[in-house]
């Protein structure tokens, strides 16, 4: 069957319907923001009869509801009831609605950006010079529908009353779809002028009236799902319709407003505050909450299906797709919003005692959604050590394995299913995260990229091994939440390196890496390791023993003897080893002999 029909409309159709409130738009569409010279711009098309593009609509009564709301500028008549809704064609049907159908000045921007309130008309007698001269035809007015320059002080036209416009010969483009009033007094006043009206009537006018649209039109039979999917692929603002929009939209006609509710009333309070005023939530998005409330829910209805007796596809899945989210109750929101706002406050307490201290290290935001979820009906348990250990190694399997990067849907689904029946449950298997991570040792060689996760998550463990600055001789951790300058650094510095000829895949992968204080990187500068080592423990504020920076040093899974002796490739292997063995204690598994292509990063940029 089809889901839409196409079809052409008369622009004057489209127009009425839209200031009589038949024609609207859905909540979700962003606000009209079309400048001066692209309304100019497209009353020269209309007038040559150029087309514009089609407008797309889709017809209300279906299951796709949503808040409605006017085209701007538009006061709909009492009892005015929406019978289709804009999804493409949004800035166009406004701007002409407002040009050609409202006795107000247009609310938009000039070339300069700044806010102006304008009245459009037509020059006649240049518009009649012929369609090239139509561009230059077109005047815009104040708000007073007066044109003045020299700051304000000289009127260069005045078009402020009927009589004024008749003399200047002027015709306002809102009577362009219906001129009988302007015509009356065109004939009353300037009878002679009368003639080359007509002319101007039948070359500019004439189009306008006779102008047909090409309109899609989706019927109502069309999903939610379909219709953002729709909405993104033909609006050409740039800016993806995100899930937390449709379902605004949808929840207002309920008459809840989620945008309130998440990001408070003018800007005050609200959800988002509470969460992203914590440091690793800082980035946490409302689609994220969403989906995180889609996983609870539907883990809700599958324990019930369950209780019932009910089997196979009579069970309800554990899901996070996205159009599973835009189908969620408004009651799933109510239920569950407060428990899962307590469950991201817990899964940051859980991160931050994993060593995670700045959101510009989270290795994945795709993390928290399940996480959160999980936490929300643990809430603080999972500090019993036995639980912790458990999400501790579920969640460094995700890390570490890479595997939540990309589309993980279904991953995260499985993830809350079966970590929380793993954590609560005896005898319960693995999560499927934990059964499937692997590491290969070659990774290491190829971790180069700050960007990817397992660079990110071997920073953080470091850290939280209690690792310590080599100059301020502090623990990373407490400098980091300090806000001291701290980077990730060469440990044998690569001008050391491309002096001696070492592979830049090596040196720059972050077995020779580690996170130092911008003091300390000023210090290494292009040293050999013996050379600055040396200059540190002589250092007037530094003065430590060789004994004593050795045990910095070995904070950070270096050797120090291999350090010392400049000797890079034994310092390498070693520190491999090291970071491997870290690596298996965190995830609880064996790292796995490589057995084919090892993932690489792009190369990292030198320091």
């Amino acid at each position: 069957m089809s889901t839409f029909d196409s079809t052409k409309t008369s622009l004057k159709t489209l127009l009425i319907n839209a200031v009589e409130g038949q024609l609207q738009l859905p909540d979700f569409q962003r606000g009209w923001v079309w400048d001066d010279e692209h309304i100019r711009s497209l009353l020269v098309s209309i007038a040559r009869s150029f087309p514009i593009g089609a407008v797309m609509l889709l017809e209300t009564g279906g299951e796709a509801r949503f808040q409605m709301r006017a085209i701007e500028g538009v006061e709909l008549p009492p009892g005015a009831t929406a019978e289709q809704l804009i999804l493409d064609g949004q800035q166009r049907l406004t701007s002409l609605t407002q040009v050609l159908q409202l006795n107000r000045a247009v609310a938009t921007r000039d070339a300069h950006k700044r806010e102006v309130k304008l009245h459009y008309y037509f020059d006649i007698d240049k518009a009649l010079e012929g369609p090239a001269a139509l561009s230059e035809a077109i005047l815009a007015v104040d708000e007073h529908r007066v044109r003045r320059s020299d700051f304000g002080r000289k009127i260069e036209l005045d078009l402020s009353t009927q009589e004024k416009e008749i003399e200047a010969f002027c015709f306002p483009c809102n009577q362009i779809l219906n001129s009988d009033a302007w015509e009356q007094a065109l004939m009353e006043r300037a009878q002679d002028k009368f003639f080359r009206f007509m002319k101007f009537r039948q070359q500019v006018v004439e189009p306008f009236r006779n102008y047909m649209l090409p309109v899609i039109s989706l019927k109502k039979t069309t999903t939610k799902e379909a219709v953002c999917l729709v909405f993104e692929k033909v609006n050409t603002g740039g800016v993806p319709l995100s899930v937390f929009e449709l379902i605004t939209a949808t929840w207002a006609a309920d008459g809840f407003n989620l945008r309130d509710d998440w990001f408070g009333l003018r800007g005050q309070g609200g959800r988002h505050k509470r969460l992203s005023s914590r440091a690793l939530l800082h980035d946490l998005q409302p689609t994220d909450f969403l989906q995180a409330i889609c996983l609870l829910h539907s883990h809700e209805r599958r324990a019930k299906d369950l209780a019932a007796g009910r089997t196979g596809k009579e069970v309800t899945g554990v899901t996070a797709k996205r159009e599973h989210i835009l189908e969620l109750p408004l009651e799933a929101f109510q239920r569950w919003a407060e428990p899962l706002t307590e469950g991201f406050e817990e899964a940051e307490r859980f991160l931050r005692s994993e060593g995670l201290h700045h959101h510009r290290f989270l290795p994945y935001r795709t993390q928290l959604a399940p996480l959160a979820a999980v936490l929300a009906h643990l809430q603080e348990r999972w500090r019993e050590p036995q639980l912790k250990a458990k999400l501790a190694r579920w969640f460094w399997c995700g890390v570490l394995g890479e595997l939540y990067g990309g589309a993980v849907e279904t991953r995260i689904a499985l993830d809350v299913q079966h970590l929380l029946a793993w954590l609560l449950e005896s005898g319960a298997p693995e999560p499927r995260t934990v059964q499937d991570a692997t590491f290969y040792p070659d990774r290491l060689d190829t971790l180069r990229s700050r960007t990817s996760a397992a660079y990110r998550g071997l920073y953080v463990l470091l850290q939280r091994e209690d690792a310590c600055d080599f100059f301020w001789q502090a623990r990373m951790i407490d400098l980091d939440r300090d806000e001291i300058n701290l980077d990730i650094h060469h440990i044998f510095p690569q001008k050391w390196c491309k002096d001696h000829a070492k592979p830049r895949t090596k040196y720059n992968s972050i077995i020779n890496k580690t996170a130092i204080s911008y003091k300390a990187n000023r210090m290494i500068g292009g040293h050999a390791p013996s050379v600055y080592l040396s200059k540190i423990e002589t250092h007037a504020q530094v003065k430590k023993s060789p004994a004593e920076l050795d045990v910095i040093l070995r904070t950070h899974l270096i050797d120090p003897e291999l350090l010392r002796a400049d000797d890079f490739e034994g310092f390498y292997a070693a520190r491999k080893e090291a970071l491997l063995r870290l690596i298996e204690r965190v995830m609880g598994k064996t790292a796995t002999a490589s057995g084919g292509v090892v993932a690489s990063d792009e190369e990292e940029e030198d320091e």
